[in-house]
């Protein structure tokens, strides 16, 4: 049963179309939003086994991890032009197909490498949230936008804290990481039936061509940075070729911002990164893609630390991690739900305030705090509130400014910061606990996470001051 769409006036744009049946439209698009966020943090649980598996230092391992979001960050905004210029739905069935192709890669991989190239291959499904918000903006009726934004938002972290919990599940009863895609291949691919089945082709169309060399110039400047901060410490900081990359990163960064001035048609429209109204949610997706990112990863690896071997940690197991992220998955789903309502009494950007002032909280709590099993409890349910809320919003604030014809590409440069945000968490935080470990040993220190988790905690709470001033400047719209 394919949607169908009718014409109705819009305030953005007359010939606006509206869909028929938003609820299996919404369905099909918050299934594929758990999908691709649940196989972004599939792997975190692993990422020890993984180091035994293929015996690769930390550093190493972590790019499975960073490979998606550095993948996704390139990927992102060329899809989301593409979904402007060529239809939503197609780049989503695209990317979605492009998941359940890197999936099995990695089901089938038996070293890191190919596990790091069918990872991103996964990668380039994080264009599906932005496709689906523009979709949402473009067929949906006007009321029904903020909420139906906000579930599909919320499935961020909502599937980040579920991935966790099925590959602790699967990982608890197999000795190979080979279940864990396979199960991801298998998602994938439902939630591709689902698109093709219950979503319809919007009317919203733009002209143009791609701007591929601005996405090759984006690639080397993502690649040159991260690579450059992870092996820091392995190299040494003022090491040649430490100091070639980050030289690399600034002259690529500055060639592509001219480039993407220059060009009639540019990959990421400028005033959409660092306009007055997209600046605030830009570096407000930034910072809490670092954040919720660097938890995942940081709260796997210490679950899982033997306590009896380094003093800390609570010697738990990959299906523990899950478990113990649970209270977030329930929190997050619950008041992304009501984050709508929210927006509607304080707005969006007030919204996203008060959303991000929990996140900071719980990562305070889980700095103070990290020696029992409730700690992290508490931890989850204060983290699940503060996303369920802050995604829910900053998908609104993202797009609430723009034409109704940009709003794909609004929403992909949202989640292109988000994704750098959370590529950039991966690898300062893989640097952190490489750089400070236990004296005769390779293993981070207590006080390395700590670290970790206040720096976590800083990103949120400067998040809240950014939207709160955003909501000031911009009463009218905020």
């Amino acid at each position: 049963m394919t949607d169908t769409t009718i014409t109705a006036a819009s305030p953005d744009r007359v010939d606006r179309a509206t869909t028929t049946r938003p609820g299996l439209t919404m369905l099909a698009l918050a299934v594929c939003g758990l999908v691709v966020s649940l196989q972004q943090t599939l792997v975190l649980p692993l990422l020890p086994r993984l180091a035994q598996t293929f015996d690769a230092t930390v550093t190493s391992v972590a790019w499975v991890f960073t490979a998606t979001l550095l993948a996704g960050a390139v990927a992102t905004p060329l899809l989301s032009r593409f979904g402007d210029m060529y239809g939503k739905k197609r780049m989503i069935t695209l990317t979605m197909a492009l998941l359940v192709a890197g999936s099995v890669v990695c089901a089938l991989s038996d070293s890191l490498a190919v596990m790091i190239a069918g990872r991103a291959l996964q990668g380039a499904a994080a264009a599906v949230i932005p496709l689906a918000i523009g979709m949402i903006r473009d067929t949906f009726p006007r009321e029904r936008v903020t909420t139906a934004i906000g579930v599909v938002s919320a499935t961020m972290g909502v599937g980040g804290a579920a991935g966790m919990l099925v590959t602790g599940v699967i990982a608890d009863n197999t000795d190979t990481h080979h279940p864990v895609f396979w199960i991801s291949a298998a998602m994938g691919a439902v939630g591709l039936g689902f698109v093709v089945v219950c979503t319809a082709e919007s009317a919203s169309r733009t002209g143009g061509r791609p701007d591929l060399p601005g996405a090759l110039l984006l690639a080397g400047f993502l690649v040159s940075l991260l690579l450059g901060i992870s092996q820091g410490n392995a190299w040494g900081w003022t090491d040649g070729r430490i100091l070639g990359l980050f030289a690399a990163a600034v002259v690529l960064c500055v060639v592509w911002v001219l480039t993407q001035l220059r060009v009639a048609e540019p990959l990421v429209r400028l005033r959409l990164l660092v306009g007055p109204k997209s600046l605030s949610a830009n570096l407000a997706s930034l910072l809490l893609g670092f954040a919720m990112f660097a938890a995942f990863q940081l709260v796997s690896n210490f679950i899982q630390t033997p306590e009896e071997a380094v003093g800390y940690g609570l010697s738990g197991s990959v299906l523990d991690v899950g478990l113990y992220m649970l209270p977030s998955t329930f929190t997050m789903l619950f008041f992304s739900a009501l984050a709508g309502r929210f927006e509607a009494k304080l707005g969006a950007a007030r919204t996203l305030a008060i959303g991000s002032a929990f996140a900071a909280l719980a990562y305070l709590w889980l700095a103070l705090r990290h020696g029992s099993v409730g700690d992290f409890l508490v931890f989850s349910g204060i983290q699940g509130v503060g996303f369920g809320i802050a995604y829910a919003a900053l998908g609104t604030l993202a797009v609430q400014h723009v034409p109704m014809e940009s709003s794909g590409i609004a929403s992909g440069v949202n989640s292109l910061v988000r994704t750098a945000g959370g590529s950039l968490a991966s690898a300062a935080t893989a640097a952190i606990l490489v750089g400070d470990v236990i004296p005769g040993t390779e293993v981070p220190s207590v006080d390395a996470y700590v670290t970790c988790f206040v720096i976590a905690s800083i990103a949120a709470a400067t998040t809240a001051v950014i939207a709160a001033v955003h909501g000031v400047r911009h009463r009218a719209t905020a």
